[in-house]
């Protein structure tokens, strides 16, 4: 079925639509990774945006119940080169298409890919309208330039749950409302190390690596209050990813800058941004972001390149971070941006990157154990009472 692309500086591109009509719109972007795409589909991160993928054959190993990041799709659209309809793979369970049309997504193949992708690296990520409805490229330009940008709109709160949950053996169970967290929340307080993570965003595997790396988390609504966390009294706070422009999201900078002394805390890619912006920092927008699972990362601290998996549209601004409470630990390679620091007075570090590699290589998974040894060293365990 015939299907028009159309950017909001009038670039058209044609392709055909492997899950029926439809219509979407929103920020179009790129991900660079070669495998992972029901990771991709279900990141939260992604609210708002149309994805394409560069990597040219997508759909060849099906998607299956465990390779989810959340508890549906949340791209607008997604877009390849070729859709792959027949999958090859034991664990699969349906194909791609079926997936998207169970969500209402509308994915589109035959697009040049890589023409689009050169012409977002040129221009920069802007508005697009996908349409099998619509062929009047005019109407759809127009259309495009009338869509919300994502700059000054709070998404986290749209994706953030509602109501907190543990994870616990990679599943949810919820537990209740901000009336119901207190110390008591906690199952095993005293031989675990009480976590709570906030949700901005949070991709299920950041909670299985936080339950692997010997963590008791309770996940909380984005707009959680201090008070309350202080109530739970927890051992460590989690700062997730999330989608969108850190700059709205005021309430969780509020937050943060009142449990800055609390506990050690540790936050990755929205997570740093907020934490960034809490600390005094400013945040802008990159010209197309980095998203993908093949982002080189030094490590100042130890030499090493890691090779990380992101998705984020935004950073923090290393010069606007005080040198005197503040050590950058990680750049990007690719245009030297912000990717880690280290509060130096306080226990608090973040990165910009994803070190659950979900998807992605496993470069980063040591900041898990990181995080460990900070509440190890900076909270005690109750004491056992015979």
């Amino acid at each position: 079925m015939k299907a028009l692309l159309v950017l909001e500086d009038g670039r058209i591109f044609p392709c055909s639509s492997f899950t029926g009509r439809g219509e979407s719109s929103g920020e179009i972007v790129f991900n660079t990774s070669m495998t992972g795409y029901q990771e991709v589909l279900t990141d939260p991160s992604y609210r708002g945006q149309m994805v394409t993928m560069t990597y040219p054959l997508i759909g060849n190993y099906g998607v299956n119940l465990q390779d989810v990041e959340s508890d549906r799709i949340q791209v607008a659209a997604f877009l390849v080169r070729e859709y792959q309809p027949y999958p090859s793979n034991y664990r699969s369970t349906g194909t791609l298409a079926d997936y998207l049309k169970a969500y209402g997504v509308l994915g589109v193949e035959e697009l040049d890919t890589r023409a689009l992708t050169r012409h977002i690296r040129t221009a920069g990520a802007m508005r697009a309208v996908l349409s099998t409805e619509n062929l009047d490229p005019d109407a759809l330009v127009q259309k495009a330039n009338k869509i919300p940008g994502i700059s000054g709109q709070d998404l986290a709160s749209l994706v953030s749950t509602k109501t907190a949950y543990y994870w616990s053996n990679d599943k949810l169970q919820p537990i209740g409302h901000e009336f119901s967290l207190d110390e008591s929340v906690w199952k095993h307080g005293r031989e675990r190390y009480s976590v709570v993570a906030f949700d901005f965003g949070i991709k299920y595997n950041i909670l299985r690596r936080l339950e692997h790396s010997g963590c008791e988390v309770v996940v909380v609504p984005a707009t959680t209050p201090a008070h309350v966390i202080r109530r739970m009294s927890p051992r460590g706070i989690f700062l997730s990813n999330g989608p969108g422009d850190p700059e709205p999201v005021g309430y969780a900078i509020k937050t943060i800058r009142e449990l800055l002394e609390y506990r050690p805390i540790f936050g990755i890619c929205l997570g740093i941004q907020l934490l960034g912006i809490a600390l005094g920092g400013k945040t802008f927008k990159l010209k197309f972001g980095h998203r993908g699972s093949n982002q080189p990362v030094k490590n100042l601290k130890t030499g090493r390149v890691e090779i990380t998996s992101q998705n984020h549209g935004f950073a923090v601004d290393i010069d606007s971070l005080n040198p005197n409470d503040i050590e950058i630990t990680h750049i990007n390679l690719n245009d030297n941006t912000l990717e880690g620091f280290r509060h130096l007075k306080l226990p608090i570090f973040a990165v910009q990157y994803h070190p659950e590699a979900s998807p992605g290589p496993h470069d980063a998974r040591y900041l898990f154990d990181d995080f460990i040894k900070m509440m190890e060293e900076l909270t005690k365990p109750p004491t056992t009472i015979n």
